[in-house]
């Protein structure tokens, strides 16, 4: 096989959880007084970990508290709704290879996520978070982190992405890319756009991951 480690993004591609976390996205802002629409958050903010900052510049004020009362809202929706990606515990179960998790998360929140939806153990403790680096997605530095610690070149990594800033990590980072499309959240289109940010292939469902690995990268 010419790769030796696939890394999985977290949110959109082994939980759905994108949809759920715009909706708790929405009523925070409205708390603060900031009124956008749910396309706008993700077309602009998916795959990201400075919406809080974009806004705070601009909006030119600041959003304290905001992230606390996130986690307070996410917490127990997460609880009572969220649900694994279709397919993706056997998916993973299937590979050979070493995997991994690299997502724009915080390590609070996808320990409960994972653990939530029975994914967690099957990762730990190779889960790495944006916050374990200096720039989050679409710089590349979350993945060659991920990359590091795993004991593998970039080059032998495949990355598995639903967003078009998780996307260009991927490339940045020298790294093929699978865009997935299957998460709830994703619109018409958006195979497109992850193939224009330079994914070498796009899946829309997880069961085609293991086909498209021995098709792509025998």
């Amino acid at each position: 096989m010419r790769f030796d480690l696939v890394i999985f993004d977290c949110d959109g591609v082994l939980i759905d959880s994108e949809l759920l976390s715009v909706q708790v996205d929405l009523q925070c802002l409205a708390e603060f007084g900031i009124e956008l629409s749910a396309d706008e958050i993700i077309e602009r903010y998916t795959g990201t970990s400075g919406m809080v900052a974009d806004l705070e510049a601009r909006y030119g004020r600041t959003l304290e508290g905001f992230d606390e009362r996130h986690r307070q809202l996410v917490r127990p929706l997460f609880e009572a709704r969220l649900q694994a990606v279709p397919d993706v515990a056997a998916v993973v179960d299937s590979l050979t290879c070493k995997v991994c998790v690299a997502s724009s998360s915080s390590p609070e929140r996808l320990r409960h996520a994972l653990s939530l939806v029975g994914l967690f153990d099957r990762f730990h403790p190779y889960v790495f978070s944006a916050t374990e680096v200096a720039r989050g997605k679409p710089a590349p530095d979350l993945f060659l982190h991920a990359a590091d610690r795993m004991g593998v070149r970039p080059r032998r990594c495949i990355v598995i992405e639903d967003s078009v800033p998780g996307v260009a990590a991927a490339v940045a980072a020298d790294m093929p890319a699978i865009g997935f499309t299957g998460g709830a959240h994703c619109r018409p289109g958006h195979a497109a756009r992850l193939s224009d940010a330079g994914a070498a292939l796009v899946i829309d469902q997880m069961a085609q991951l293991p086909s498209a690995l021995a098709r792509h990268w025998p």
